[in-house]
């Protein structure tokens, strides 16, 4: 296996753990609050510590990279957000699940950055789109950490057996994928001086494309968090269908990631970031306005499909403004910026109103990303090799 190649497949496997941990930890929330007889207001709480913490994470990635290198924080903190998901399981009260929660949202946010510096790195040596098939991989793992939880539940496994196994198969791909990340950042930023490197980023970029994350986010959280219970009870779905728009969500956030890079490669990011950004909300728009609990299936598969292009690509903008991995670190920070307004205004908005404008505002904000596509342009800048305002020295190793 090439070097390049062998370097793609350890950023892949990076991302598809990531998914897998996730997911795998989501989907036994349930789960964890029976056992541990947390209220739901409790519950609550718990789920936003993980994505504030996570941004800490990803604000320490960003300060460490550019001295140690991606890779070095990869290879540390991924297999140890495996066991922190294993140990929210044998926590044995809710004094001690608050803490055990920190520090998954503390290594997610470390391993969100340094994958996506990885794999910025990776398709910097490609010359061409390559995120998107990375954030495939995360979907592919999240799709299988939750049928890891409806395996362990048809078993009549515990939760410490069913979150072992994703513990143990995230551990074993870590290891495996570890000597094939790309070993950059430190040595390069810092050769010149043999000085912690001064990195100097752009915060409009990061701002534009951030702004468009949150967005996106926000989405999510939407989908993710209250479609099921959208389709149940405002629109009467069965017990078995009510679960189909959330599978048709990330369904088709799948496919829409595993066909976007040869969309970017061939008519740059700027066309897919909008043409995704219109679908998206009109996906949103027809959740708002369904009938049935069909038409709102359409309508989320409409959502993940168009949406799905815009994180990725926003990471390629960030490798477009340093190759250190700080602005990759701080558009990651929009991730969970998005995800706790997203917990907070979809709720709140469902709570004054109903659940049908809790999608609509969603739905308008998405246009909002047809508006910043524009900003995405600066990657397409960087592939045809044009300086960019306050870049620092190209990533040589090889």
């Amino acid at each position: 296996m090439g070097t390049d190649r062998r370097a793609r497949a350890g950023a892949t496997a990076y991302y598809f753990v990531q998914g897998l941990c996730f997911a795998g930890l989501l989907a036994q929330v349930p789960t964890l609050q029976d056992g541990l007889g947390i209220s739901d207001a409790e519950l609550t709480l718990v789920l936003l510590v993980v994505p504030v913490v996570a941004g800490v994470g990803s604000v320490l990635a960003g300060h460490l990279a550019p001295r140690t290198g991606s890779a070095v924080l990869l290879r540390l903190a991924g297999p140890l957000v495996a066991l922190a998901v294993l140990g929210t399981a044998l926590a044995p009260s809710a004094a001690v699940l608050y803490p055990v929660v920190a520090l998954v949202g503390l290594l997610l946010g470390v391993v969100d950055a340094t994958m996506n510096m990885q794999g910025v790195a990776v398709e910097r040596r490609y010359g061409r789109s390559l995120l998107n098939s990375f954030h495939g991989a995360w979907s592919i793992g999240g799709i299988l950490g939750a049928l890891a939880a409806v395996l362990a539940h048809s078993l009549d496994w515990g939760l410490v057996a069913g979150l072992g196994l994703v513990a143990a198969v995230a551990v074993v791909v870590d290891l495996a994928a570890a000597p094939l990340l790309v070993d950059h950042g430190a040595d390069v930023a810092s050769s010149a001086t043999g000085e912690d490197p001064a990195v100097r980023v752009p915060w409009r970029p990061i701002l534009l494309v951030g702004t468009a994350v949150a967005i996106v986010y926000l989405a999510d959280s939407a989908a993710s968090s209250w479609s099921t219970k959208y389709i149940a009870d405002v629109l009467g779905g069965a017990g078995e269908v009510a679960p189909l728009g959330l599978a048709a969500y990330l369904g088709c956030q799948l496919v829409g990631r595993l066909a976007a890079d040869a969309q970017v490669n061939r008519f740059g990011p700027v066309r897919p970031v909008a043409v995704g950004g219109l679908v998206g909300a009109t996906g949103l728009g027809l959740v708002a306005l369904a009938p049935d609990p069909w038409v709102a299936i359409l309508g989320f598969a409409a959502t993940g499909l168009g949406l799905s292009v815009v994180v990725p690509l926003s990471f390629s903008v960030a490798g477009a403004l340093d190759e250190t991995g700080v602005a990759v670190a701080r558009v990651n920070l929009f991730n969970y910026v998005g995800f706790v307004l997203g917990a907070g205004l979809v709720g709140g908005i469902a709570e004054l109103t109903s659940l049908r404008w809790a999608f609509a505002v969603p739905a308008l904000l998405a246009l909002g990303v047809v508006a910043l596509a524009p900003a995405f342009r600066v990657a397409a800048r960087a592939r045809r090799g044009k300086p960019l305002a306050g870049a620092v020295a190209p990533d040589v190793a090889r």
